[in-house]
Order: C-alpha cells, then structure tokens, then sequence
C-alpha cells in the first residue's frame, strides 16, 4: 500500500504516513456511530494489524466541534430488540478490536465526545483531550446504557467513584476535570489535538514493535488476571522475543551505536 492511502473511503477515513495511521470519524453533523461506520472500523483496524510499517494509529473527529456523540439515537426510537442487539454487538466487536490493536492507539479528542463517542475513546491507549472538549456517557438519561465499554473501561481508569458520578448521576466532565480524574492523559489548546497525538504516536517508532506489542498485551493482562499470572507472563514474552528479529536489531543498534532499523517480525 502506498504512502497517504486511505483504507476505507467511507464515514471512516484512513490515512497512513509512515508509521502513523490517522483515522477520521467523518459523519457529519455529529460523527454519530451506525453499523456500517462500526463495522468499517473494525475493518480498518484489522488491516492496520496487517500492515506491519504501521506501528501507531490516532483516531479523531472530522470538523471541530464533535469528536463523536455516539450512536444515532433515531435507531432505537421504536424499541426494536434486534436493532439493539446487532448495534450492541457491532459496537463491541469493534470497540474490542481497537483496544486489541497490535500498536499504541491514541484519540485526539477534538470535541464533544459523548456515549460511543467517549467509548471509543476509552478504547485507546491514551487520550489527548483539547480545551474546549466535553465528555458524558449519558445514555441512562435516555433510558439505555453504555454497551461498548464504558462501563467497565471508565471505571478502571478513573475509579468507581468517579464512574459512577459520570453514568450514574449523568455528571459530564471538561477537559481540565477529565485530566484531573485521570480519564485523560493531557490537554492542549483548541484544534491542536491531531497535531499533539501524532507527534506522540511518531515516537513509538524509537521502540522495537514487537516490544510493544508484547508490553502492551502485558499491560492490559492486569485488568482480567492476577499479579502472578502477569509476572509470569512477563518472563514468558521477553524469553518469546528472542525469536524476533527486532530483538536482535535493537541490541546490535545499541551496541553499534546506530539508530534501529526495525522490521516488526
């Protein structure tokens, strides 16, 4: 695939630059999730994996005031339960399979980011919030519920408390707040979002991807497993690096004094 080729000419928008993928959720006015849209995210994620140059993805929001207001809330006007299962389901499916992305994901929160549209967010790696952004998971106040993580991914990252003050009581947090609670990991100035997270997703390509990928995996293992389930893994992914290429790149580069020329195998 060629430098600047999109993946997915549709309300998902891929560009890849060298080893950045940036995906733009472009579904004007509100960027607002359907089936199509989750699934083409899915998609698009599945072939980033594929594509072994890209080691970092950013995803954002077409326009500047919505990152994403979630799901269309005209879809379940009617009360239909097989609309509600199927868009539950895409929605996990392809929540889950960005949170399992092989590299680092990093949302370039550029607005309001509401429902699905923190969900996503939750699903990265990092979150880079601009000033003006607001995020709320506010579906009890619609008589639903967060299905694409929030419930589980808000509470590990900011506590039960906090959690429950924001699904709970309907509370919705600013940029500053959401820093302060540790829901976001910086902040910066109106529409300077993108330009901050690529800039971070750049320099994971100083790191081995295979590394990454493994201390990633690591990472997350704490959410579901014990301490010594993690501790152990641990011994078994660094060992399980020595049948990588990248292992043996990045030690000779040290040892040469040269920068590392990775081949993510």
């Amino acid at each position: 695939m060629s430098e600047n080729e999109g993946l997915v000419q549709t309300a998902i928008e891929v560009e890849v630059n060298n080893h950045v993928a940036v995906i733009t959720m472009n579904n004007p006015p509100a960027n607002t999730w359907t089936a199509d849209s989750l699934n083409a995210l899915k998609t698009a994620i599945l072939s980033l994996n594929d594509l072994k140059k890209v080691y970092a993805l950013v995803i954002t929001g077409q326009g500047d005031k919505f990152f994403s207001a979630g799901a269309d809330l005209k879809l379940f006007a009617d009360g239909d339960k097989a609309i509600a299962g199927d868009m539950a389901r895409c929605f996990g499916e392809a929540f889950e399979t960005l949170s399992a992305f092989r590299g680092v994901s990093i949302a370039a929160i550029n607005g309001y980011a509401m429902g699905g549209g923190l969900e996503v967010a939750l699903a990265c790696d990092i979150r880079i919030a601009e000033q003006q952004a607001v995020m709320a998971l506010p579906e009890a106040k619609v008589g639903l519920l967060p299905c694409a993580g929030g419930t589980q991914n808000l509470a590990w990252l900011v506590g039960e408390g906090w959690a429950k003050r924001i699904i709970l009581c309907g509370e919705r947090v600013t940029a500053e707040q959401a820093r302060n609670i540790r829901l976001v990991e910086e902040v910066v100035e109106q529409g300077k979002s993108l330009e901050a997270a690529v800039k971070l997703a750049e320099s994971v390509a100083n790191q081995s991807p295979s590394s990454v990928t493994a201390c990633k995996a690591l990472i997350q293992n704490c959410r579901s497993a014990p301490l010594q389930h993690g501790l152990m893994k641990e011994r078994e992914l660094f060992v399980r690096l020595f049948d990588t290429e990248d292992q043996t790149e990045g030690v000779l580069a040290f040892l040469q004094k040269r920068p590392p020329n990775w081949k993510n195998r």
